[in-house]
């Protein structure tokens, strides 16, 4: 009975322990970015080159900055992530979403926002990055403002 115990108890403890897994994912310098510029140099993609294969659903005027949704998509062969870049806020780089080969490349996300901005998204695909952009106009800030 012990020795099932003691398995069950260790199967559990590496069930429990997979998610911080997760975390050696995170990028420090792109998250704690203080400008666009430098989230985007954190994520490789400062030389982005613009392309209309990426969709931004927004709202052109957010009541609330607090709950903005925004969909993207990217049809852009062979994408392998998303990122969103909120051009004024605090921490300007808001989501960053990788994708299996063959996934689609759609997401949904809600995103604070600070004040009136532009929304860059930017999409890997072939070891190339690609940039669309959409302004937001915020009448009530969500980050504190």
């Amino acid at each position: 009975m012990n020795r099932l115990r003691r398995t069950l108890l260790g199967a559990l403890a590496a069930v429990l322990a997979r998610p911080f897994a997760a975390l050696a994912a995170w990028n420090e310098n792109a998250f704690g970015a203080k400008t666009a510029q430098d989230a985007l140099k954190g994520i490789g993609a400062a030389g982005a080159v613009p392309s209309k294969d990426i969709v931004i659903e927004a709202p052109e005027i957010a009541e609330n900055g607090a709950v903005v949704p925004i969909e993207i998509a990217s049809s852009i062969p062979g994408t392998s992530s998303l990122a969103v870049v909120l051009e004024k806020n605090p921490f300007p780089l808001a989501a960053k979403f990788d994708f299996k080969e063959g996934a689609a490349a759609y997401v949904k996300v809600n995103v604070k926002m600070a004040e009136t901005s532009d929304v860059r998204v930017v999409a890997s695909a072939g070891g190339r990055h690609y940039v669309a952009t959409k302004e937001i106009k915020v009448t009530i800030g969500g980050c504190g403002g």
